[in-house]
């Protein structure tokens, strides 16, 4: 009688999603959980909905110079670079190890220009092991004067529309926030055929060391991330559940730490979430949310967690 209570309790959170099944909506967030394997020296990540691998280039790359991290108030500002052992080695070396877990895979992918962003796909739809593919549209397209894809919403629409026709496996375009309006974005990719939209990517800032007098991070701005940037997520993911809702899958990232976070997420559209910087300081975190998680839906007596999403969107009265 136990093990058939404990069955149905996974079964509030199991969903399916491009095609694919996930045992539940909390995923790791690229970057925070690097290749998913030195975690796996404290838990099973089988018991993950997904792993979002760190994102990966065509070629191995070395990252910026030190300082690359900074604490903030409340988070912390990263520039890292984007260090990779690059596409290839990862297929060899890395993903052998991390096939043995039952679990979903998503690769990061990115590239200085559309070239390398289709080459680092094309490698990757070919990859066993691999079973959808996030597009991180926040690096600087050097081809465009610097301008980063995620800003433009015609660069990104013609690199999204060439990597749907690349690739067959789940094509999931992480938004930036840097944006006048995340609609604008959105549409480009939902437009271009993207599967879905992962919301949001890091907000751009700085911190000065007032003793030095000078910016810490080696490349002045960073990438800020942390429990400061939930309420600007919560706010994006909102307004693009608002005009599409569940016709766009949106996965949600930013500030998620404990169990509220990642409902207010789910409730604001978000059909799973992602886990990033709190990985940094308790690598149980995931697992943590996804037993509150479980634990919140049974308290509200629903029969699955999808009751939730959107569920903060009140209809109009006419």
């Amino acid at each position: 009688m136990k093990t058939e209570m404990e069955n149905n309790e996974k079964k509030v959170l199991e969903y399916e999603l491009f095609g694919l099944k996930f045992k539940n909506p909390v995923w790791t967030a690229s970057g925070c959980f690097s290749y998913g394997l030195e975690v796996a020296r404290l838990y099973d990540i089988s018991q993950l909905g997904c792993v979002v691998i760190k994102g990966l280039s065509l070629k191995p790359r070395k990252g910026n110079p030190p300082e690359r991290i900074v604490e903030t108030p409340a988070g912390m500002l990263n520039s890292i670079g984007l260090q990779n052992p690059g596409v290839e080695k990862f297929a060899e070396e890395i993903l052998p190890e991390l096939k043995k877990y039952d679990t979903k895979i998503f690769a990061n992918v990115f590239g200085e220009d559309e070239e390398e962003y289709l080459a680092v796909a094309e490698f990757l739809d070919k990859t066993d092991g691999v079973h959808g593919l996030e597009l991180n549209v926040s690096c600087p397209n050097v081809k465009k004067g610097g301008i980063a894809f995620g800003s433009d919403p015609e660069t990104l629409y013609n690199l999204v529309s060439k990597m749907r026709k690349l690739t067959k496996k789940p094509l999931l375009v992480k938004l930036s926030p840097n944006v006048t309006n995340i609609l604008d974005t959105a549409d480009a990719c939902v437009e271009a055929g993207a599967d879905g939209l992962v919301l949001i990517n890091t907000l751009l800032g700085m911190a000065i060391d007032v003793e030095k007098e000078e910016p810490i991070l080696a490349t002045k701005t960073g990438g800020l991330s942390g429990p400061a940037i939930l309420p600007v997520a919560v706010r994006m993911i909102y307004q693009v559940y608002e005009k599409y809702g569940s016709e766009v899958p949106i996965i949600g990232v930013g500030g998620i730490t404990t169990t509220q976070d990642a409902l207010q997420h789910i409730l604001a559209g978000a059909v799973a979430v992602q886990i990033g910087t709190a990985n940094f300081y308790d690598p149980y975190a995931p697992l943590k949310i996804i037993e509150g998680l479980k634990s919140h839906v049974l308290k509200k007596e629903y029969e699955h967690y999808l009751r939730l999403v959107g569920k903060a969107h009140k209809l109009k009265i006419k």
